[in-house]
C-alpha cells in the first residue's frame, strides 16, 4: 500500500475520532451547536435537533472510520467521499443559503475538514487506480 492510502486512512480515523467525540457533545449538551456551529440563529436549535445531528456524525463517523479500515473497498471508499461531500454541502448552506450559521471558527474547521478530505480521497482514487493496475499486471 502506497504511503499516501497509509496517510489517508490516519487522516480517516482522526476525523472518525474527532466526529465521534462531536456526537458526545450533541448528545450531551445541545448549546454546543448554538455557540459553536449555529451561531447566527441559536434559538432555533433545540435537544431533537441536536439529537439528529449526533445521529448523523456518528453515522458519518463509522462510515469514516470502516474506510480507514477497508481502503481499498471502492463501494465503501466512494460512500465514504461522499459523506464529506454532504457535510461540506450542509455547512456551506447553513452559512449561504439559510444564514443559520456565520463563518466563525466553529464553521471553518468543519469546512476545511471536509475540504481537505475531498482533496485528499479525490487523490486516493488515483492511487487505488494504479494499485489495482499493477495487481492486474502481476496476475495476467
Amino acid at each position: 500500500m502506497s504511503r499516501f492510502l497509509n496517510v489517508l486512512r490516519s487522516w480517516l480515523v482522526m476525523v472518525s475520532v474527532i466526529a465521534a467525540g462531536n456526537t458526545l457533545q450533541s448528545f450531551r449538551d445541545h448549546s454546543f451547536l448554538s455557540e459553536k456551529l449555529y451561531t447566527a440563529s441559536p434559538g432555533l436549535v433545540n435537544g431533537l435537533q441536536a439529537r439528529t445531528f449526533g445521529v448523523w456524525t456518528l453515522l458519518s463517523s463509522v462510515i469514516r472510520c470502516l474506510c480507514a479500515i477497508d481502503i481499498r473497498n471502492r463501494t465503501l471508499y466512494h460512500i465514504t467521499l461522499f459523506t464529506f461531500f454532504l457535510a461540506l454541502a450542509h455547512f456551506l448552506s447553513e452559512v449561504f443559503i439559510y444564514h443559520t450559521a456565520a463563518l466563525t471558527i466553529g464553521v471553518m474547521a468543519p469546512l476545511m475538514v471536509a475540504s481537505f478530505s475531498i482533496l485528499g480521497m479525490l487523490i486516493g482514487l488515483q492511487y487505488l487506480e494504479v494499485e489495482a493496475l499493477s495487481q492486474n499486471k502481476k496476475k495476467n
